[in-house]
């Protein structure tokens, strides 16, 4: 029984994303970051259970990228095409179109994300290289900082941040650096733990502590500089066997 736990950890990624899906076109996206954030726990967790109970499988390997496809993939994709249908209407508003239910091709750029988290995965799946590190920014990290943006509008309200994020050339400058990030050739130390010894992993450690205090003073407005602090360390700090 235990190497079904792992697989239904991951399918309640799957469910978790499904209802992100389905408040992001509704346009309700605090609860779909919500939903997201719950995925990705059982995206970190399924992994770990499967190494602790030796249960690991190409089934699950599967599954779970087909499942980081929707919550961090579909998800991240539908609310930056929210936020650049915000960015032409200027402001916030319910419904999928917009209050004239006017259909735009702007907005459409947002898939984009999808599309490049969707390669992303593929490429992951079959490159047997990306144990101790990543191959660049994983598909969590990215949906985290596309699904931040939304929560700094609107637990954040501060005027100077509302123009830069509702701004479609912002929007659509970071939709094509997150693409560009997704499929780099950067290498990216991967929150994997084999053991909890410090010493093994001692760079994760502080990397979470890190970022546990930015989020605690800074809230919202922490979770785009804690990926800014993930790229700069995984860049600046050496990796194990030359990655």
């Amino acid at each position: 029984m235990k190497s079904y736990i792992p697989n239904l950890l991951t399918l309640l990624n799957v469910f978790s994303g499904c209802v992100a899906t389905v408040f992001a076109v509704l346009n309700h996206l605090e609860l779909a970051a919500l939903f997201v954030f719950i995925g990705i726990f059982f995206d970190f967790f399924d992994g770990l259970a499967a190494r602790a109970l030796n249960v690991k499988s190409e089934v699950g390997v599967q599954l779970d990228s087909l499942a980081d496809v929707i919550t961090s993939g579909l998800v991240p994709g539908i609310v930056m095409f929210q936020l650049l249908n915000m960015a032409e209407r200027g402001g916030w508003n319910l419904g999928f179109f917009g209050h004239d239910d006017e259909m735009t091709v702007l907005p459409f750029f947002g898939f984009m994300i999808t599309l490049a988290s969707a390669y992303r995965l593929a490429k992951f799946n079959v490159d047997e290289n990306q144990v101790s590190s990543f191959k660049g920014l994983p598909t969590p990290a990215n949906a985290l900082l596309i699904l931040s943006l939304p929560l700094i509008l609107l637990y954040h309200n501060n005027e100077v941040l509302s123009g830069i994020i509702l701004n479609q050339w912002f929007l659509m400058g970071l939709t094509v650096v997150s693409a560009y990030l997704l499929n780099s050739p950067i290498a990216l130390f991967a929150l994997k733990f084999d053991n909890w010894s410090f010493k093994d992993n001692g760079v994760k450690y502080l990397f979470l502590i890190g970022s546990l205090v930015m989020l605690l003073t800074l809230k919202f407005l922490a979770i785009p500089l804690i990926i800014v602090f993930y790229l700069l360390a995984s860049i600046l700090i050496p990796k194990k066997d030359g990655k």
